[in-house]
């Protein structure tokens, strides 16, 4: 795997997954094929969409609807307390 900063590196070298090794591993996974995919020419919007529906898919398939459902209400105040803002510094 190439050590390439990706757009899922913290700009701060500091981030949400710094304790959780595999989830950090992940993320390093799907940087590498976002990374491949940009350059095959597919827009970032586009392979957002598609990351939500299948990360969306794959938590209900796990967890079930309704646990989902739950998770996602959760997500516009996460998202403006910066828990997804890969500029934000954790101080």
């Amino acid at each position: 795997m190439s050590t390439t900063k990706s757009i899922f590196s913290p700009a701060s070298g500091l981030g949400p997954f710094d304790h959780q090794a595999e989830r950090q591993l992940a993320l390093e996974y799907l940087a590498e094929a976002w990374n491949s995919a940009e350059e095959d020419g597919l827009e970032s919007a586009s392979l957002a969409h598609a990351s939500l529906f299948a990360a969306l898919a794959t938590f209900v398939r796990l967890h079930g609807d309704e646990a989902t459902a739950d998770l996602m209400e959760q997500l516009p105040e996460r998202i403006r307390n910066g828990e997804y803002n890969l500029e934000r510094i954790l101080q």
